[in-house]
């Protein structure tokens, strides 16, 4: 992933969350322009900034970096939760699952 990626998958997620950039440098205790900085280029964030950023989204550094995932912090959740399942019910979810994605 390089600088524009980064720069892309930030604003992504963050609007996934449904938050301005000013709003979210402001609960990362940042000052107002610092995401829009990062997601226009002119900067990066420090190790430190990308995991208040992280924390901040929801999502884990590996999930940031999934790019094949949209919403990595809702399936997060739906992993969770079926953790809970049983085996049948396990099976359901996965054959509805199959369902959904068959092209």
């Amino acid at each position: 992933m390089n600088e524009k990626d980064f720069a892309l998958r930030l604003a992504r997620l963050r609007e996934k969350k449904g938050v301005s950039a000013r709003d979210m440098s402001l609960s990362i205790g940042q000052n107002p322009g610092y995401i829009n900085s990062i997601e226009s280029g002119r900067t990066n964030p420090s190790l430190t900034g990308f995991f208040y950023i992280c924390e901040y989204l929801g999502v884990s550094p590996t999930e940031f970096f999934d790019e094949g995932t949209e919403n990595p912090s809702k399936l997060d959740a739906i992993v969770n939760d079926m953790r809970k399942l049983n085996d049948q019910q396990l099976e359901i979810i996965a054959a509805l699952v199959k369902d959904l994605t068959k092209n």
